[in-house]
């Protein structure tokens, strides 16, 4: 099972935030600092110019930024040897239902470990947030279709070919 860490800045509702709910389960660890974040972690990361894809499997752990991207150090970030993004997936979240591309820390993490092969593990994050499970109901046809993909080449491609 891959450890899972999050960076959290403290922008968000406390009371909403999905990642400090999956804490709160056990399922992760925050950080509050981008320096104390594991170095050989694969970091989400919507800038990043490679597609997360099954083949990111082997990683050592995954972290998400749980941050305002308006104020986050993006030259940090992109100091991490290993950024992938996530393809076309559609928010379920109440705030951004609907939107392509704009998810919550627990839809991003449950994408990632979906499309890596753990998606027993997805379904359990899914869980912690009454709207969760709607994720997977929306996204389920691109959600296996980049589960089954090669490389993040072929993930690109899926995606090319979904849209």
């Amino acid at each position: 099972m891959i450890p899972v860490y999050a960076y959290r800045d403290n922008s968000c509702d406390p009371r909403k935030c999905t990642v400090k709910k999956l804490e709160k389960a056990g399922f992760l660890k925050i950080f509050n600092s981008i320096s104390k974040i594991p170095r050989n972690t694969l970091l989400l990361d919507p800038t990043a110019e490679k597609a997360l894809s099954p083949a990111d499997k082997y990683v050592k752990s995954i972290t998400v930024l749980d941050c305002s991207w308006i104020v986050l150090d993006t030259g940090r970030v992109r100091s991490f040897r290993t950024r992938r993004a996530l393809p076309f997936l559609l928010a379920a979240n109440p705030v951004n239902f609907g939107k392509p591309c704009v998810l919550s820390s627990v839809e991003a993490l449950s994408a990632a470990l979906y499309i890596i092969g753990e998606k027993e593990r997805a379904f359990e994050f899914l869980s912690k947030v009454g709207w969760g499970i709607r994720f997977l109901e929306v996204n389920r046809e691109p959600l296996d279709m980049y589960a089954g993909a090669k490389d993040s080449i072929e993930v690109i491609k899926i995606q090319e070919d979904y849209l």
